[in-house]
């Protein structure tokens, strides 16, 4: 069978086996060994466990579990509502500032913890009822909470960006450092968005309420900068040449746990055990996707289908721009039925070979992958974020937040074609801190 045939009915066959209701990483498994054994013989399965166990064989990798408990930690006290409402305290006297705080406090918490659902659901549950209370629309109020929650997939320290990295054999402190700057003009659109809404829509005689003294706002810093604190020097310990990424992790997540003993009184064996069941839990998932994923690139590989693939591509007299809109379009839709570590394991080794053919630099497309990313986590069908908002306020609509989220695609939208025209938004930064890569 021609490869570009075959790789037709491996894409397919995927689709209806992860369709089917089975975890990413088995469905993976399934369809990788069911080509291997219709093509290569039964004998081929003795290579699986080498590839399958050679995949894990990385000391990178070691970062993933250890960046999960530093936001499991975080993400099991008081942290988030303790981050929201010292932004609250020192931004609430700003009209429509209270906004701006909670997508400030989105933004650093998803930062912390690295998860979309958890800082939706941590800054939402104070958020959204006091905006309401506020006079904020509804559709504002869900919507940058929602859209704030998925920061934290560009924002470093970024799983996302280490199983990139993983994926692609890309620097992690490279990944991470380009994610800062795009990241931070997410903040500014949609903060830009939020405050334009409010004002036109939001009732302006409450958006101002709110009065805090002196005392009141410099005494809820002590709770929320040990945090901040954490990041900057995990940051700095990376790119100062102090350790590793995975050595900046492992140091990260165990100050993050005394912090969370200490500060917030997390003593109970009881809760501690929550938190390394939680991220074991999570830690198990994505290694096991990893090493699937790993056992997919193969199989692809020897059957020719990537080469294939990235030989027809380098074959068609395309402009470059149109391709990589062909490749939004596929990422976009495939964000919005699966999680973002499934798609980049399995699109990465495909698309990698066809973005670096077509000319483009593979550390600028991970960030514009990671935006494709976040818009799947606001749109529907899956859209999880939305269905978080829906949980903790149900009097709100899923189609009030949908629709109250769409502003904020379009500011993600925005952000991807602002990445095109300027690409150095992107490597300017890794760049400028680590030198131009060879």
């Amino acid at each position: 069978m021609d490869p570009l045939t075959l790789g037709a009915v491996v894409a397919v066959c995927t689709i209806l086996v992860l369709f089917s209701g089975v975890s990413v990483g088995l469905g993976l498994l399934i369809v990788s060994t069911g080509f291997i054994v219709i093509f290569d013989g039964m004998r081929s399965l003795e290579l699986l466990p080498e590839i399958l166990f050679g995949k894990l064989d990385n000391f990178a990798l070691l970062s993933i579990p250890m960046f999960i408990i530093m936001g499991s930690s975080i993400a099991s006290t008081r942290a988030g509502a303790d981050l929201y409402e010292a932004l609250e305290r020192w931004l609430t006297r700003v009209p429509g500032g209270l906004v701006i705080s909670n997508l400030g406090a989105c933004a650093l918490f998803a930062a912390m913890s690295g998860s979309s659902p958890a800082t939706c659901a941590a800054i939402g549950k104070m958020g959204i009822p006091e905006m309401r209370k506020r006079g904020y629309p509804d559709g504002v109020a869900a919507g940058s909470i929602a859209a704030g929650g998925t920061l934290g997939i560009l924002i470093p320290p970024s799983v996302t960006m280490i199983v990139y990295g993983i994926a692609t054999e890309q620097s992690i402190g490279r990944l991470f450092l380009a994610g800062v700057i795009p990241g931070l003009m997410l903040v500014a659109l949609f903060m830009g968005w939020s405050l334009y809404a409010t004002w036109k829509s939001g009732d302006r005689a409450l958006l101002a309420q709110g009065n805090y003294t002196w005392k009141e706002k410099f005494e809820i810093l002590p709770r929320v900068l040990p945090f901040l604190f954490i990041i900057v020097g995990v940051l700095y310990a990376m790119y100062g040449g102090v350790a590793t990424p995975s050595e900046t992790a492992a140091v990260g997540a165990l100050l993050c746990l005394i912090i969370a003993m200490v500060i917030y009184k997390l003593w109970n064996p009881r809760d501690l055990w929550v938190v390394l069941r939680d991220s074991t839990k999570e830690s198990v998932m994505i290694l096991f996707i990893i090493a699937a994923a790993g056992v997919f690139s193969y199989m692809l590989s020897s059957l020719f289908i990537t080469q294939s693939i990235a030989a027809w591509i380098g074959t068609l007299d395309v402009n470059p721009w149109v391709l990589m809109a062909a490749v939004n379009v596929f990422l976009l839709v495939a964000g919005f039925f699966l999680p973002p570590v499934a798609v980049i394991l399995m699109a990465a080794p495909i698309l990698l070979p066809i973005i670096t053919t077509a000319g483009f630099d593979p550390i600028w497309f991970a960030v514009v992958l990671t935006i494709n990313m976040e818009i799947g986590l606001i749109s529907p069908p899956v859209g999880l974020n939305l269905y978080v908002i829906n949980g903790i306020a149900p009097d709100i609509s899923l189609k009030t937040i949908l629709m109250g989220s769409l502003p904020y695609v379009a500011c993600m939208v925005v952000a991807i074609l602002l990445l095109c025209f300027f690409p150095g938004l992107a490597t300017w930064l890794p760049n400028a801190v680590m030198g131009t890569a060879v």
